[in-house]
């Protein structure tokens, strides 16, 4: 029987989400590869989740499709939830996300207010959940008009099947949009899930950062090791056993030039003197100067949890080091 560490609050920064009442820890787990397919064990999964919260990770982040197969993901979460967390329900912040394909057919992807509201039941029964406490639109449906899609989640709200409502994957105008949408419903947008690392800076470049501070909207950012790349995993090169080797469509290995290596060595050696590894550093560049809620990290091991909390120790950065990371970044 798991019973929680009694220290698990001691470390862990927490940041309210916009203008919520709701706070984040500084790192969530996301739960996108490595959890559900046949061939990671019940048990080394569980024992991820475990160690994830006696760190003080509160937030489990999941999705329709997670897995693979789509919806794995969230019934391997379901019966760790049923195993190990029941006692902790009221502990957690779990969500979850409707806008790829799930099923086929005309209803089965996208924006419109009968494949969301759908999906969430299917979500809630997939994890043994009455709600979520954060329901996304995983990206914009171009098709549909955003009024549909966003009164399709302040109905889930309403229906009591989600306590917030986020969004994914939208750019700056719509996020604009979606939160004047949401505000006149009474169902106020709580927070964005944006790709964002140092590899991947177009939440800056195309203000959806500045719009987000504007309308006091969370963020929590996916991809803050841009897949595995700023880790230690490619400074001498490809690994055989590496994400990039394997042909996955997320990571190649054209992805890993000299010209990227390059840059990664010289990043390690700024963490290396701040006492952090290469992710750490990566981790905590995009939660400098609190304008990031929370940073969504996986993990194949309690390990790699472990050394992604760590990062919390350390997310200051003086002017000095801000400049040299943005001179090799566009060197």
């Amino acid at each position: 029987m798991y019973t929680a560490h009694t220290d698990r609050y001691a470390d862990m920064p927490y940041r309210r989400t916009g203008r919520s009442g709701l706070k984040l820890p500084a790192l969530s787990l996301g739960l996108w590869h490595n959890f559900g397919p046949a061939d990671r064990s019940v048990e080394h999964q569980r024992a991820i989740l475990r160690r994830a919260f006696d760190l003080g990770v509160t937030h489990f982040d999941l999705a329709n499709n997670y897995g693979p197969p789509p919806g794995a993901a969230e019934s391997a979460f379901g019966e760790a939830l049923k195993a190990d967390f029941a006692p902790y329900r009221d502990e957690l912040i779990i969500s979850t996300k409707a806008g790829y394909l799930m099923w086929p057919g005309p209803y089965g992807e996208w924006g419109s207010r009968k494949y969301l509201l759908s999906s969430l039941d299917q979500s809630l029964q997939r994890m043994g959940l009455d709600y979520v406490d954060i329901f996304y639109s995983h990206r914009p449906d171009p098709d549909t008009p955003l009024e549909e899609t966003m009164g399709a989640l302040h109905s889930a709200v309403q229906q009591g099947k989600a306590l917030y409502v986020g969004i994914s994957n939208y750019s700056a105008e719509q996020t604009r949009e979606a939160a004047r949408i949401l505000g006149e419903l009474g169902t106020p947008l709580l927070i964005h899930q944006p790709a964002y690392s140092m590899l991947n800076r177009r939440p800056e470049d195309e203000g959806l950062l500045d719009a987000l501070d504007e309308l006091e909207v969370g963020s929590i950012v996916f991809s803050p090791l841009a897949q595995g790349q700023l880790t230690s995993r490619y400074l001498d090169g490809i690994p055989k056993d590496s994400r990039a080797a394997s042909g996955s469509p997320f990571l190649n290995a054209d992805s890993i030039t000299e010209d990227l290596l390059g840059k990664l060595r010289a990043l390690n050696g700024i963490a290396e003197s701040r006492g952090q590894t290469l992710a750490q550093l990566a981790l905590a560049w995009v939660l400098r100067g609190g304008r990031v809620t929370s940073a969504l990290v996986g993990a194949s091991s309690a390990q790699q949890i472990e050394d992604s909390v760590a990062a919390a120790r350390n997310l200051d950065f003086d002017a000095e080091e801000l400049d040299r990371i943005d001179a090799i970044l566009k060197g």
